[in-house]
Formats: structure tokens, C-alpha cells, sequence
């Protein structure tokens, strides 16, 4: 008979352990090609990630840049899930603002 997961273990979740600051934030992909940027919508936001709105045709790589003007601060990020126009992604690093962007 299997094991069952017990919901307090270190590792179950993990994804969903850190509680989900709900934000509406302007942001901006910057994918690095040619410094193309994609608009975007901050949905919640936590310290090691965030949900982001895209439009539904955009093209987003699975790493970049994640610029938001309102923090100052580009947050590297690396897709975790994609659903509809919605991104999860995880920061893996923080840049000061990109030289190239206007906001």
C-alpha cells in the first residue's frame, strides 16, 4: 500500500507555501532579443515569484527580465507554468533598472 503525503511535510506544496501578495503592477518582459519587450500585468507577487497576465498571442520566452517600474527593480525569471494568458514564474535574481528601458 502507498504512502500517503502528509500536507505538513517539508516538501509537499512547496510551490504554494509562500502566502500570495495579490498586486495589479505594470510590467515588461525584456526578452533580450533585439531588447523586444512584452507588456504585462503583475497578478500577485510573493518574495521568489509571481503571477503575470500577458496577452494571449505573446511570446514569451521561458527566461527574462521581468521589469517593474513601480519597484525599481528587474527580477530575473524563469517560467514555472503557463495557462491561458497567465505565467507563473520564479525570480531568480534581481537586476538593477535595465539601461534600455524608458519607464
Amino acid at each position: 500500500m502507498a504512502e500517503k503525503t502528509n500536507p505538513r511535510d517539508e516538501n509537499y506544496g512547496e510551490h504554494r507555501r509562500q502566502h500570495r501578495q495579490r498586486v495589479l503592477k505594470g510590467g515588461a518582459i525584456i526578452t533580450g532579443i533585439k531588447n523586444s519587450e512584452i507588456s504585462c500585468m503583475l497578478r500577485n507577487q510573493h518574495e521568489s515569484g509571481a503571477e503575470l497576465k500577458v496577452a494571449p498571442d505573446a511570446r514569451v520566452p521561458d527566461r527574462f527580465l521581468l521589469y517593474v517600474a513601480v519597484d525599481g527593480i528587474a527580477y530575473r525569471s524563469e517560467v514555472c507554468w503557463r495557462r491561458n494568458d497567465r505565467i507563473g514564474v520564479r525570480f531568480t535574481g534581481i537586476e538593477s533598472k535595465p539601461k534600455l528601458h524608458y519607464g
